[in-house]
């Protein structure tokens, strides 16, 4: 076990033999450290679960407590899968009671220097989440998802899996999976594609999910109307997670395009 010299450690802590543990970096109570894992210079883990082979850079802060003016000191948790990279100066808080009491991230994501993830938020796996950006408390990002520097988020907003979100977007609603939002108040853009592409989808999961968007957001008729059209016309399973996802949406809402338009842009390379 490589723990430096000058690294504080709880007695309840418990840490892999496998694990690196830097200078000056705090292990407090109840933290658990898995295989592999590397707790850089200066950062603090408590109250956390990490899993293997993460790598924590300098002078993050992870399972700390919400900034959340409900809590009073309840026994909550952060739990972290595996392979995650944790740029400097991130900020991870634990969960709170009225929440559920946990804050989950995923495996093999990439969270970029001075990022916030707030109590309560449920972060899935791969996702890439760029400098700078804000996440406020009980928010759902989905598998794949990519949040471009220095956006926000708001309090239980839901992002969809493979979607993006382009840098300075200031985020008030949910999110579709596999959609572009872009803006000071963010409205959909249209579709990542690209992103598509790199998860593995079939050009015609693609075809069909660029059908769905314009028969939900460029044609007559509302949204509630243009739902039910799709679940009568287009099965594929993607567009059947789109109506799953819109039908289940959170208190926040779902995005849509800004008024009058009517061209579906699609982010690929």
């Amino acid at each position: 076990m490589a723990i430096h010299p000058t690294a504080v450690v709880d007695k309840t802590a418990q840490i892999d033999p496998s694990a690196e543990i830097g200078p000056y970096a705090i292990i407090g109570p109840e933290a658990v450290i898995g295989a592999r894992t590397k707790v850089g210079a200066h950062t603090v883990v408590e109250h956390a679960t990490l899993g293997a082979d993460n790598v924590l850079h300098p002078g993050c802060f992870v399972g700390t407590p919400p900034q959340d003016l409900k809590y009073a000191g309840e026994k909550t948790r952060l739990v972290m899968g595996d392979k995650n990279v944790v740029r400097e100066c991130v900020t991870m808080n634990r969960g709170t009671a009225q929440g559920g009491g946990v804050t989950r991230i995923g495996s093999g994501g990439l969270f970029m220097a001075c990022c916030h993830v707030a109590h309560d938020c449920q972060v899935g796996n791969g996702v890439i989440i760029v400098n700078a950006v804000l996440l406020a408390g009980h928010i759902h990002i989905g598998d794949g998802a990519v949040l471009g520097g220095a956006c926000a988020i708001h309090q239980y907003v839901n992002v969809g899996r493979f979607a993006m979100i382009s840098g300075g977007s200031m985020v008030g609603k949910d999110i579709l999976p596999f959609a572009t939002a872009q803006g000071d108040r963010a409205v959909l853009r249209g579709l990542n594609l690209l992103g598509m592409r790199r998860g593995g989808f079939t050009r015609e999961a693609m075809s069909a999910v660029k059908d769905a968007y314009k028969t939900l957001f460029l044609q007559d008729g509302g949204l509630e109307e243009n739902v039910a059209k799709l679940k009568a016309s287009n099965p594929c399973k993607e567009v059947q997670e789109w109506i799953a996802f819109i039908e289940s949406a959170g208190k926040r809402g779902v995005m849509r395009p800004a008024v009058g338009t009517t061209v579906l842009e699609e982010a690929e390379a």
